[in-house]
């Protein structure tokens, strides 16, 4: 068997966004690329979603090279829905044809590729745009979970509750049978309510209104915001069942263990059943704030950088 066996439609070339050095959104620039080639374990991806994440602008702005350094020029994506136009050597689970979503490398791009395994079939009712933004998150929600051993009758606290990995965080947490107390602005509370979080407003005092939310107390907490968890050790009483996913510094400073999905950590094929089986149950709530262009990434990754939305925001080759 060959390397990979194509579709005839897959181009030699096609759009890609890259960087060629760390800097400003307009660093991001459209391209010309060759279509890589699946090798063994791979798919290539005709992209119809990619899903823009907040580790994506930060590995643009040169913020995280000590943690995900990456070699220049750089296409960036980590996730992304579509069509299966090539496979690799040893892949059987997938063909050519096949609508698929899950972690993507390059992402940002008519053409991606794909390790097989951490790829889950797209139901037909689940829209592209939503398939693209939930790899990165119900995997975050999942490893986060289960780190902090989150289990039936327990009090979970999300600071950040109404983003893409708060929100599944809360779905995730309830479904598990955990009570969940969850800090947003005032224009997220009735979201939050509709998730069947206990809904805390940001800002000063907001720890004293979390212990009013949770008079029995709080058994674990995750931080998806930063600047939370000092308070968050305080109300628990240590650093055990805490953890963050926004800044590793202030994580380490702390005692608390911060989480970034590196090697060992990965929960993608867990993650993205656990989603199917909410959508499948009717109860999967994943709200895109916003859609632009594959040409308009700058624009996605400004918006991004802005923080406290609700919902992924979505680039559409």
């Amino acid at each position: 068997m060959s390397d990979s066996t194509a579709s005839t439609g897959v181009p030699a070339d096609a759009t890609s966004i890259v960087f060629s050095s760390y800097g400003e959104p307009e660093e991001l620039r459209l391209v010309e690329l060759p279509v890589p080639t699946p090798g063994p374990g791979q798919v290539l991806l005709q992209v119809r979603a990619a899903g823009v994440n907040p580790v994506d602008w930060k590995i643009r702005a040169g913020l995280l090279q000590e943690f995900l350094p990456v070699n220049l020029p750089h296409v960036p994506g980590l996730e992304a829905a579509g069509v299966v136009a090539a496979v690799g050597q040893d892949v059987s689970a997938w063909s050519v044809g096949d609508e698929v979503f899950g972690a993507a490398v390059g992402a940002y791009a008519e053409y991606a590729l794909s390790d097989a395994d951490r790829l889950a079939a797209k139901p037909a009712d689940l829209t592209w745009e939503a398939a693209a933004g939930l790899h990165s998150s119900a995997e975050t929600a999942h490893r986060t979970l289960n780190l902090l051993k989150v289990s039936a009758g327990e009090t979970l606290l999300v600071h950040g509750a109404a983003g893409s990995v708060g929100g599944l965080v809360v779905q995730f947490a309830i479904a598990l049978g955990a009570r969940v107390v969850g800090t947003a602005s005032e224009a997220n509370h009735a979201y939050l309510r509709e998730l069947g979080a206990v809904p805390v407003s940001y800002g000063e005092g907001v720890f004293d209104r979390i212990r009013e939310a949770a008079p029995e107390g709080v058994n674990a907490a995750l931080d998806a915001i930063g600047g939370t968890v000092a308070g968050s050790v305080d109300l628990l009483g240590g650093p055990e069942r805490v953890i963050s996913i926004v800044d590793p510094g202030e994580a380490n400073s702390l005692g608390v263990r911060f989480t970034g999905g590196g090697d060992g950590e990965d929960r993608t094929p867990q993650a993205l059943a656990q989603a199917i089986a909410l959508h499948t149950a009717g109860t999967l709530n994943l709200p895109i704030r916003a859609t632009f262009p594959l040409a308009e990434a700058a624009a996605a990754h400004e918006l991004s950088a802005q923080g406290h939305g609700r919902g992924k925001i979505v680039l559409l080759p």
